[in-house]
């Protein structure tokens, strides 16, 4: 991706119109939109052709099966035109070197979810978070994903990644601070409810900018 705001809009509507008026609102102002299985389902795989002819597509599908379905997934997504993908670290290895191979072949990027941002991801997923992260590099993944909601989880993820990219969710609705997921390391930010759920789109995305523009500010 080239990085313009660092900030991906995670496009969780189930109406291809809303999708389409949202994407063509606020393309100037997101580095991609992510697209998961509420849209996909509701408005088909052409979806992800429609929105990628206007804007970077992240396929949000946390992909999480045997090499061979993995690879079948990713096949679809990244024909239909999606710009990168996103699968789970947990069924191992061989299933994710299923998804980085073929993301490689299409020129696509993937992200390997090391912890999500909901709270009970800390159940499960962050006592493994370390050894998914990893996973990641070792599978030859572009970057991670890691949550805006606990900034010390991505800290700790950037040390053991190295200069691959973090994608943080939560920020936003669930309370994530932008400013100081940046600072612990993120690359991109992703906000959804807080952007598609406003009555004012683009105004809220004007905000959640000048917060990100000052916490660049205050860092010179």
């Amino acid at each position: 991706m080239n990085k313009k705001n660092s900030l991906i809009l995670a496009l969780d509507v189930v109406s291809r119109d809303k999708a389409l008026n949202l994407t063509e609102l606020l393309v100037d102002h997101f580095d991609a939109i992510k697209v998961g299985y509420p849209l996909i389902l509701h408005a088909g795989l052409g979806i992800v052709e429609e929105i990628s002819s206007i804007s970077p597509v992240i396929a949000d599908l946390k992909i999480a099966d045997t090499p061979n379905t993995n690879r079948l997934i990713c096949e679809a997504v990244l024909g239909a035109g999606a710009d990168a993908i996103i699968a789970q670290a947990f069924p191992g290895k061989d299933s994710l070197v299923a998804c980085a191979d073929c993301a490689e072949s299409f020129g696509a990027d993937l992200f390997v979810v090391t912890e999500m941002s909901h709270p009970g991801a800390e159940q499960f997923m962050a006592p493994l978070a370390e050894r998914m992260a990893r996973l990641a590099v070792e599978s030859g993944a572009s970057g991670v994903v890691a949550p805006a909601t606990r900034p010390e989880r991505i800290r700790l993820i950037r040390s053991i990644i190295g200069d691959k990219l973090i994608i943080s969710p939560g920020v936003g609705a669930q309370g994530g601070s932008a400013g100081e997921a940046l600072q612990a390391g993120a690359d991109y930010l992703i906000v959804g409810r807080s952007v598609y759920g406003s009555a004012d789109p683009l105004a809220s995305t004007k905000e959640l900018l000048d917060q990100i523009q000052s916490n660049y500010s205050n860092e010179i």
